[in-house]
């Protein structure tokens, strides 16, 4: 029987098991056919050597998907994409908010509430019908960082300060409901646990099972700029500056990539790539 794992050190010095089925798990996923999975863990498995990192394993399928196909290898680089929203989280609380968008809400970025108590700086606040949510956001720039429960903790006393003077408050217009914390990272257990018992909403990349922003952003195609193969770093930072934080709104801003000096050649390969990844209708 062919051996199903490979013994592996993780960048933090520990060793581990990486499993077979779970690489093969993630090239599906972002639509990979099982001839071109096969062909990469053939490839991968055959340049393996004792106490390979996980990032180098990802690395090589990444280089090896990005051959076959551009716009599969984005969507592979998801996870990595969103560190990059870094190194401050302000890239990374816009995009949390185009997502809502997305999904219905009205959305302000980086806006001051008064709560009973004291005034708050909130990352994003949402509305929906006669409805508000107030969203913090926790970003962490490398991997490994997750958050406590310390963390949801903090953010639920501030949004029942904020909520108590909120729901006073006759010049509102609308009841504020919910308090949520989104994270690019994952929740300790402690996390999951007093989030689920005092009703703050916790999104991670991979909580709720189903719904994660990983799920959110794959249903929806609102992928981040920074998962591009074509664009360079220096230009992905042009963007981000310019607010352009989603693939998709690039297409409505593409005047930027004029701006950068794009030739006409490698900007239309950016935008066919941006519409693929998006699943966006070919004008």
């Amino acid at each position: 029987m062919v051996n199903q794992n490979w013994d592996i050190t993780k960048s933090s010095g520990e060793r581990v098991s990486f499993s077979i089925p779970k690489l093969k798990a993630s090239l599906r996923r972002v639509g990979a056919s099982d001839v071109v999975i096969n062909q990469i863990i053939d490839k991968v498995r055959d340049e393996l050597y004792q106490g390979i990192s996980t990032k180098e394993i990802y690395n090589r399928a990444f280089a090896l998907l990005k051959k076959k196909s551009r716009y599969l290898a984005s969507k592979y680089k998801l996870k990595r994409a969103i560190y990059e929203l870094g190194p401050t989280g302000y890239p990374f609380e816009q995009f949390v908010a185009a997502i809502l968008n997305y999904s219905g809400y009205n959305t302000e970025v980086g806006q001051i509430l008064q709560g009973q108590c004291v005034p708050h700086e909130i990352d994003v606040i949402a509305h929906k019908n006669s409805e508000t949510t107030i969203v913090e956001c926790k970003f962490h720039s490398e991997q490994g960082q997750n958050c406590n429960v310390k963390i949801p903790l903090y953010i639920h006393s501030r949004y029942q300060d904020v909520k108590t003077h909120w729901n006073s408050n006759a010049n509102n217009h609308s009841i504020l409901t919910d308090g949520w914390l989104v994270t690019n990272t994952r929740f300790t257990k402690d996390a999951l646990q007093y989030g689920k018992c005092c009703g703050l909403y916790l999104l991670s990349w991979d909580y709720p099972e189903g719904n994660g922003l990983r799920d959110r952003i794959d249903r929806l195609g609102l992928y981040p700029i920074t998962v591009s193969t074509l664009l360079t770093n220096r230009e992905k930072q042009f963007l981000l500056s310019r607010d352009v934080v989603l693939c998709r709104d690039l297409m409505g801003d593409a005047f930027y990539l004029d701006h950068l000096g794009v030739s006409e050649t490698r900007k239309e390969r950016i935008l066919k790539e941006i519409e693929q990844l998006c699943n966006l209708p070919h004008d």
